[in-house]
């Protein structure tokens, strides 16, 4: 049977992309067949199509972090055809055909059942950007940060992984605020359930190796001059999660805010998280996350639109999340 896939080339160190049609003999190992029916397009997406970072490290290569669908086939004891699940990470989009096609074949140990709260488009709605942003809120709350401890602050607020953690946040009590380059996207944050909005610009820029407390805890995707000075301004025994690099992978802070407020920067990955910790992230944002604020916080199309969904992620013109409809 043939099947229609995004597939990712390289000529010249160049990166380029089409629809291509597949066949089954093209899939790669695994013993489970996935009916794939949602992708999404994350920022590492968006780096891995554009070839604006090193994502991809074979070709050709089907791109795409994510995926969820139908089982059609599995010799896996954990899975059985018509479960079904949701892929997020490991080597999907490195070394593996990823999900941006209609079928896909992958070991079972990657994947995850779907909670039956939601749809395989909403677990595509939330996607790696919001199961990292789970990840985040447990490494807060595994720091002890409650919502009696104070505010917390999230960067790139705009953004996928950004949009969910306020709505995962607020949901549970905590008073958010949210940084963003958008002034203009205000209402969007609020009707989130942001508390309230800063501009980017006040946390982007070389600041001081430490500075006044302002917020007891943060998830930051952002990296560079804003991880610094997000960490410079956290409140005794804080606790910042951190797992992006918008604006640079370098970290141009002090051992101050270590050593004299007892600061703790917890590093998030979300591609090679154990199992346990994925079924934890799943478990919970199946019971602390709104489906009114991620429907209202995703556009979902089509499989030819990718690039072009992707070129605006670097550009930062797309707000919450995208899904993608392999099947269009």
């Amino acid at each position: 049977m043939t099947f229609k896939a995004l597939l990712a080339t390289k000529t010249a160190e160049k990166i380029s992309t089409e629809i291509v049609t597949l066949d089954e003999r093209d899939l790669m190992q695994g013993d489970v067949t996935v009916a794939v029916e949602y992708s999404t397009v994350n920022y590492k997406d968006a780096m891995a199509v554009t070839g604006r970072g090193p994502v991809i490290r074979k070709f050709p290569l089907v791109p795409g972090i994510d995926f969820a669908g139908v089982v059609e086939a599995s010799s896996h004891a954990d899975f059985a055809v018509g479960d079904r699940v949701v892929a997020n990470g490991w080597e999907l989009s490195h070394t593996h055909h990823g999900g941006f096609a209609q079928k896909a074949r992958v070991k079972g140990d990657w994947l995850v059942k779907i909670p039956d709260v939601f749809s395989t488009r909403d677990a595509m709605a939330i996607g790696t950007a919001g199961y990292t942003a789970m990840l985040s809120v447990l490494a807060l709350e595994h720091g002890g940060i409650t919502p009696d401890r104070g505010d917390i602050l999230v960067t790139g607020a705009n953004g996928g992984a950004g949009s969910v953690a306020i709505a995962l946040l607020s949901k549970l009590g905590y008073r958010v605020i949210a940084s963003t380059g958008r002034l203009e996207e205000a209402d969007y944050l609020h009707a989130l359930g942001a508390a309230e909005i800063i501009d980017r610009c006040t946390l982007s820029e070389p600041g001081q190796p430490i500075a006044s407390e302002q917020w007891a805890g943060a998830i930051d995707s952002v990296g560079s001059h804003t991880l610094a000075n997000v960490l410079a301004q956290t409140r005794y025994r804080g606790v910042v999660a951190a797992f992006g690099l918008a604006q640079g992978a370098d970290l141009p802070a002090s051992v101050l805010p270590f050593i004299l407020r007892n600061v703790t920067l917890a590093g998030i990955d979300s591609v090679n998280a154990p199992r346990e910790v994925r079924l934890q992230a799943w478990s919970r944002l199946a019971r602390d996350l709104d489906l009114d604020k991620l429907a209202r916080s995703t556009q979902e199309v089509g499989l030819a639109d990718v690039p072009r969904v992707a070129g605006d992620v670097l550009a930062g013109k797309v707000r919450g999340r995208t899904v993608v409809d392999v099947n269009l």
